[in-house]
């Protein structure tokens, strides 16, 4: 047994889960509207929940399955019945999320982020099935006019071949003008990482000087063993989310455990689930980078009256967040979808009872 896994196990011991019943009776499915296609989505679908502490969000994306969708149900259980503790720090800075949009479209995104002059930071989606490296490049030249004083990073959600990685961060490396901070899982898995960073140093491919940083996203979140790309030197640095990895606290640990820096980031949330993020960014004993914790500036419409969208690239850790009854109302999805979601949290459920079990075992 690892020690990840050792301290996983140790952890949860003392985990309660509530019953299916518990968690449905102050349930609520909404659909949110995008202003933008992200993640190949217009709307966001999401299940939110009141425990006795709070509330806690349950948002797996629609291909995920049970196994995978159990530790997002877990991260709002999280949320709803034990909380998070109390937090180092009371602002976090938050970096602006750039979709996939042409260049004529990046200004008005920016503004949606507060101040252009305030941002921090800038990530950058980049390989959009159907796109090219040029609009890549366009789109990294428009953002780097609009607020020089950011830092850019590249998010490619792993859409990269190796032989198509190192040029084309090399590109846009040299477009940013030194202020590329990093590129976020620019191939998929773990070795591809690792080989890839071999071939960045061997091509010389740099920032300001500096080797080229590279971050692990769905590396992290989507393996079996989340401190693998440590081990093997894959990464400079992991981006965590908190729905994927089980909650505050297994992000806490797993940030812990590998010993590199983190960047907090959202998994498209809205703002209840953000709150969780923020308190994950809260309590990182070191917190270098700004975090992708802004994204409810990408939703039309949130579940919040006040949504948490930053304000000079910064975003104040909440106490309790409360959905607006009305906006729980207003963005209903239709009985049909509202079934599907129990299904789907019932299968949850059902992996996480299974898992529990077998760790007290």
């Amino acid at each position: 047994m690892d020690d990840h896994t050792a301290g996983r196990k140790g952890r949860n011991l003392s985990w309660q889960l509530p019953e299916v019943e518990e968690i449905l009776v102050q349930a609520h499915v909404v659909s949110l509207p995008l202003r933008t296609r992200f993640r190949g989505q217009t709307r966001r679908e999401a299940m939110l929940f009141r425990g006795p502490v709070g509330w806690g969000e349950f948002s797996p994306f629609p291909e995920y399955q049970a196994g995978e969708s159990a530790q997002w149900l877990r991260a709002g259980i999280e949320a709803g019945w034990q909380g998070w503790g109390e937090p180092l720090r009371r602002h976090i800075p938050i970096n602006a999320t750039m979709p996939a949009v042409p260049p004529e479209q990046v200004e008005s995104v920016l503004t949606r982020f507060g101040a252009v002059d305030t941002i921090p930071a800038v990530k950058i989606k980049v390989a959009e099935p159907g796109q090219t490296l040029e609009d890549d490049v366009a789109r990294f030249r428009e953002v780097r006019r609009l607020v020089p004083q950011a830092g850019l990073r590249a998010d490619a959600n792993g859409g990269w071949s190796l032989a198509e990685a190192v040029p084309a961060l090399e590109r846009l490396a040299e477009v940013s003008g030194g202020n590329f901070e990093y590129a976020e899982q620019p191939v998929a898995g773990v070795e591809p990482l690792a080989q890839l960073r071999e071939a960045l140093a061997a091509a010389g491919v740099s920032s300001s000087g500096s080797p080229l940083r590279i971050a692990a996203d769905e590396a992290v979140r989507k393996a079996e063993d989340p401190l693998r790309v440590a081990r093997l030197g894959a990464a400079d640095l992991i981006v965590v989310k908190v729905p994927p990895l089980g909650g505050v606290e297994r992000a806490l640990h797993i940030v812990e455990q590998a010993g590199l820096d983190a960047v907090v980031s959202s998994a498209l949330d809205t703002s209840v689930g953000l709150a969780a993020g923020l308190a994950l960014a809260a309590r990182l004993p070191h917190l270098p980078y700004a975090c992708g914790l802004g994204t409810a500036a990408l939703f039309e419409h949130d579940v919040l009256e006040e949504p948490l969208i930053p304000a000079a690239g910064v975003l104040a850790v909440p106490g309790a967040v409360e959905p607006s009854p009305e906006m729980l109302r207003r963005h209903r999805v239709s009985a049909e979808r509202e079934q599907w979601w129990i299904a789907r949290m019932r299968a949850a459920h059902q992996v996480l009872a299974a898992e529990l079990l077998g760790l007290r075992a």
